[in-house]
């Protein structure tokens, strides 16, 4: 028997069991929206009237069992009372699961995260696909709320509360494998055994010999009424490590969740409605989702460079050659090669070649855990001191000390052997590239593919055009981002590009204030008050003083910003930052050794306002001047470029949140006590005039 509804198709067989199958129409992916929770407890309501002997929940979708709530909903829900009914109907669909009379298996064949993990919790039993696609978790931390589902109770239940938290306060997402090993699911199948795995999960439940892993003893003991202060008080130290709580306040909700109501699972999950509906409404839930959208726009240049069948369609790339292997050029080649493709890597020294290899094989060791996977990767990586790639290669990456002419006598003696349709890409991080073209007989080859530093934590690539830069060029290389799991940001090619032309004046501003005599901790502090991830002082010295120097000399020639001495005077003497273990920060493994002091001078919010500031200014002159298309290019540019406090949703919302005649006026007076680099840029007047 099948009955069809719009999202599932219901398939009931002779022995009266029961396979419900998702099939989200016009996605890729599976989600569940309003209307598929309404379909699934129509559904459930009718199998309780029916002789059904078990529930088997697939989907149809490839590598994609639920990839969780419907996040664009999020965003339409406008009011406590709106939110806590849609919760509560998600956890009434969970609850009508969880009390059928019979046993339910979920059959997870990819992604199933945030409200697909809920319902797979939901399930007496859960079998995962053996594939690298399969990924599991609880991540709607990183979208400023916690599990709303029933999650947080059915997660404690099953995991205990040590394995719980650290899966729902990371919102890290976990392969098979890794799930399997914590007790998450039940079984992890290869796929010619897949389709029949619930059967034979059925036939051993019914036979009553099914192994099912014993609760320990330390879960409950862990959840009585005086160990759970002690417990809630150590994981809250952890988090405040990580995030405050007036920026962040999710996951310190949910550990004051499980510490009032551990005990009542019928009262917590009232509570976890409740919670849910209060954050999901705040400004930190609806920016975090924001976020999460700018994120999807720079994915779908990917996926429609994939798709173009036009003339100026992408050109397939398998193998990557790249000039320079030093720390970026190495970095890129690594993750290049982890990602899949052949990459031969030139440099002239043999010992930079032996160095990259080491820490190729070092950083696989961390990131994976086969080592015949490890072995392959490596093979893929070739050093290439004869520079013989270039013969061959379909993409270019130049990554050479940035320098007008060091790249341009790349690129002339790269033309003179490369393969005619091979795109030409310079990873420079503020030199546009008519400068570099101007040797090229064919600059229309040339597009700038700039990664950010650490190349394998960043998830930005801006992605640089100039007038003369082929479609094809510009395509391939968002389509190339998509393949290493980048995020293409598109941006013109003048000085500094976006990230790091808005970038520098805040970390000028920084190396300014210290200057003038402020500790760098507390000049870190303030900004992170603000709610920046790591203080300018030392995001300074983790770039590298020698490459914040670069970049602001190449600035200082087309817009107005000032090198302070002590930059330059700290780069002559060798102390570059944390490559060479002192910078503005002594470092010791790769830690700054951060001195209490005592400052009483200026307070925490005039040294921010100072630094927010000038990246204010900057941002509103790139939009202006049309660097990038949009404010949500721009916004998503510096979240993901510079890791600009994404609860605030990026500069441009936060400078309409806050009002553009108020921020205007700010900067007025800065400029009256500070000079001219806080003098209004002209874009304030254009987004003030609308």
């Amino acid at each position: 028997m099948k009955t069809s509804y719009e999202n599932w198709l219901v398939e009931q067989d002779d022995d009266h069991i029961v396979r419900l199958t998702l099939d989200k129409p016009n996605t890729s992916s599976n989600v569940l929206s309003h209307q598929v929770l309404i379909e699934l407890q129509t559904i459930l309501d009718e199998i309780k009237k029916s002789p059904a002997q078990a529930l088997i929940f697939q989907s149809a979708k490839n590598h994609s069992f639920i990839a969780g709530a419907d996040v664009n909903e999020f965003s339409s829900l406008k009011s406590y009372a709106e939110a806590l009914h849609a919760i509560q109907l998600g956890q009434h669909v969970m609850n009508s699961i969880e009390n059928l009379p019979f046993p339910t298996i979920a059959l997870i064949n990819g992604f199933c995260l945030g409200g697909g993990m809920e319902l797979a919790l939901a399930c007496d039993y859960r079998i995962a696909l053996k594939h690298e696609k399969t990924k599991l978790g609880l991540p709607e931390i990183k979208l400023g709320i916690h599990p709303g589902f029933g999650g947080t109770v059915r997660a404690n239940r099953l995991l205990g509360v040590i394995k719980a938290m650290q899966l729902m306060l990371s919102g890290r997402v976990i392969s098979a494998k890794s799930a399997r090993g914590m007790g998450l699911v039940d079984d992890v199948v290869p796929e010619r055994h897949f389709k029949k795995s619930a059967m034979q999960c059925l036939k051993k439940h019914h036979q009553s010999n099914i192994v099912r892993r014993k609760r320990p003893f330390y879960y409950s003991l862990l959840e009585l009424e005086l160990v759970r202060p002690i417990v809630s008080y150590i994981l809250t130290k952890g988090v405040t490590k990580r995030v405050q709580k007036k920026h962040y306040p999710a996951p310190f909700e949910l550990i004051n969740l499980w510490q009032l109501y551990a005990n009542d699972s019928d009262l917590m999950m009232k509570k976890e409605a409740e919670s849910v509906a209060c954050l999901i409404t705040s400004p930190t839930a609806q920016n975090l989702i924001r976020v999460f959208h700018l994120q999807n726009q720079l994915k779908t240049l990917t996926h429609a460079a994939a798709e173009d069948q036009s003339e100026d369609s992408t050109l397939p790339v398998k193998h990557i050659h790249i000039i320079g292997a030093g720390v970026m050029g190495g970095d890129i080649a690594i993750w290049c090669a982890y990602k899949g493709f052949s990459v031969t890597v030139h440099d002239r020294h043999n010992e930079t070649l032996a160095r990259l290899v080491q820490r190729a094989h070092k950083f696989l060791l961390k990131k994976v855990h086969d080592k015949r996977l490890i072995q392959a990767i490596m093979d893929r990586l070739i050093p290439d001191i004869n520079n013989f790639g270039l013969k061959k290669a379909d993409m270019i990456i130049e990554a050479v000390i940035e320098d007008v002419k060091a790249k341009q006598q790349v690129f002339k003696e790269a033309e003179n052997q490369a393969r005619p349709e091979c795109i030409f890409a310079t990873n420079t991080s503020s030199i546009p590239l008519d400068d570099i073209s101007k040797v090229l007989h064919q600059p229309s080859r040339l597009v700038g593919i700039h990664f950010f530093n650490p190349v394998a934590k960043m998830p930005l690539i801006e992605v640089v055009s100039s007038k003369l830069t082929a479609d094809s060029a510009r395509k391939t290389a968002y389509r190339f981002s998509g393949k290493i799991g980048k995020l293409p940001l598109p941006v013109s090619s003048t000085p500094g590009f976006l990230v790091n032309r808005v970038l520098m004046p805040y970390l000028l501003e920084a190396i300014e204030l210290y200057s003038e005599g402020i500790p760098a901790a507390y000049i870190d502090k303030a900004a992170k008050e603000f709610g920046m991830p790591m203080g300018p002082v030392e995001l300074a010295d983790t770039v590298g003083l020698d490459i914040c120097l670069s970049v602001a000399n190449n600035l200082a020639q087309s817009i107005e910003v000032s090198v302070p001495e002590i930059l330059r005077d700290k780069v002559s003497k060798g102390f570059l930052g944390v490559k060479t273990r002192r910078g503005f920060y002594h470092y010791k493994q790769a830690k700054p050794i951060k001195q209490k002091t005592t400052y009483t001078g200026l307070t925490l919010s005039h040294i921010s306002n100072r630094l927010m500031f000038r990246l204010f200014n900057e941002a509103v002159a790139c939009l202006d001047e049309k660097v990038v298309d949009n404010a949500d290019y721009l916004d998503a540019g510096i979240i993901f470029g510079t890791g600009f406090a994404p609860f605030l949703g990026g500069p441009m919302h936060y400078i309409q949140h806050k009002g553009i005649a108020e921020m205007d006026h700010k900067l007025i007076d800065l400029s009256k006590d500070y000079g001219e680099r806080f003098k209004p840029a002209i874009g304030w007047g254009h987004i003030i005039m609308g």
